[in-house]
């Protein structure tokens, strides 16, 4: 269990790298440049992560760790309380916004095997998915329709189709929607 004061710290430290992030990209993300925008000594930050890698997975956690605290406990319609197809449409708009914030660091993460398709985010998302299928009354192979579901949520993806493709989010949202009402006949 983190003390009150290393929790603190550990948020002020994924903030700075989350606004970094947004506001420069990916690559100007150092040690040195969290350390500055957060107002704290380099040696903090590399104690705390270990080094940019354990950073950059750290950030990727922590923005999971909202997405899944807004679906699991949120307010509808991404939270409980909603018909489980507008959940599931805002889950999939919830994902493609945190594409356009979080693209880079996610798709660094994707690249890795381990994140891709076996880390616990994954795990997590692909139950979530299967039970709000379930629960709108989808028959059929659950896990291959969540996986389905899920492909054109992955960054590399999103970020392909917004920066080279020049498709805009709420296009992307929006044929997302489209597909997720089609496997759920909605």
């Amino acid at each position: 269990v983190e003390r009150g004061d290393a929790a603190r710290n550990r948020v002020l430290l994924l903030d700075a790298a989350a606004l970094l992030v947004a506001e420069r990209g990916v690559d100007a993300v150092t040690m040195d440049a969290v350390a500055c925008r957060a107002g704290v000594g380099k040696g903090t930050v590399f104690r705390r992560f270990g080094n940019r890698s354990g950073l950059m997975q750290a950030l990727l956690d922590h923005t999971e760790r909202e997405l899944q605290q807004a679906f699991m406990f949120g307010p509808p319609p991404l939270g409980p309380g909603a018909p489980p197809i507008e959940r599931l449409i805002a889950f999939g708009r919830a994902r493609i916004a945190m594409v356009e914030v979080q693209g880079e660091v996610l798709r660094a993460a994707e690249n890795a095997p381990e994140y891709r398709f076996g880390g616990p985010a994954r795990a997590l998302g692909i139950a979530h998915v299967i039970g709000l299928l379930r629960g709108a009354g989808v028959e059929g192979d659950l896990d291959l329709l969540a996986s389905a579901l899920l492909a054109p949520l992955e960054a590399s993806l999103v970020l392909h189709q917004v920066r080279d493709l020049g498709m805009t989010t709420e296009r992307l949202a929006a044929g997302w929607e489209d597909l997720a009402r089609r496997v759920t006949r909605c």
